[in-house]
């Protein structure tokens, strides 16, 4: 006989609720029916230990699908995998620069003795005739009010 729901949850760490969702969602095959419980075969251990390296990776749902049944069956796990991991790359990219920049954000802003907040607005003030822009980060495209005097 099978594995039943709990057992599979037991195994694979997950909670029975995660199974049936992975299992609406297309992850997990449709497991048989006995007497209206699902038992699962041996096998769905492993599908299950990709899904978990996928979202570990930082793959979506809907990606870790794709990487499971979104490729012709010619295409190779190394190929599909390759495929997504390229673009998941370039995403990882992209919020790391945006997350240095928060951190520089963090740090480098509102170094000033300012007494007021008033005081620090006056000093982040653009000088007339210029446009003013959101700055990218304070202290490089406009002052930051690091030595302002109230």
């Amino acid at each position: 006989m099978g594995l039943l729901i709990g057992e599979v949850a037991r195994r694979s760490g997950l909670t029975t609720s995660a199974l049936r969702y992975y299992e609406r969602a297309g992850l997990l095959p449709p497991p048989m029916r006995v007497s209206k419980r699902r038992v699962y075969e041996q096998k769905v251990l492993g599908r299950i230990r990709i899904i978990l390296l996928s979202r570990r990776a930082g793959f979506t749902v809907r990606e870790t699908k794709t990487f499971l049944s979104g490729y012709p069956v010619s295409t190779t796990p190394a190929e599909r995998w390759r495929a997504l991991a390229g673009r998941k790359l370039l995403e990882l990219d992209a919020q790391m620069t945006r997350l240095s920049q928060m951190k520089s954000i963090l740090n480098d802003s509102f170094q000033c003795r300012c007494v007021r907040l008033e005081d620090c607005e006056k000093g982040m003030t653009p000088p007339p005739g210029k446009a003013s822009r959101r700055p990218t980060r304070p202290g490089r495209s406009q002052p930051t009010p690091r030595a302002a005097t109230p």
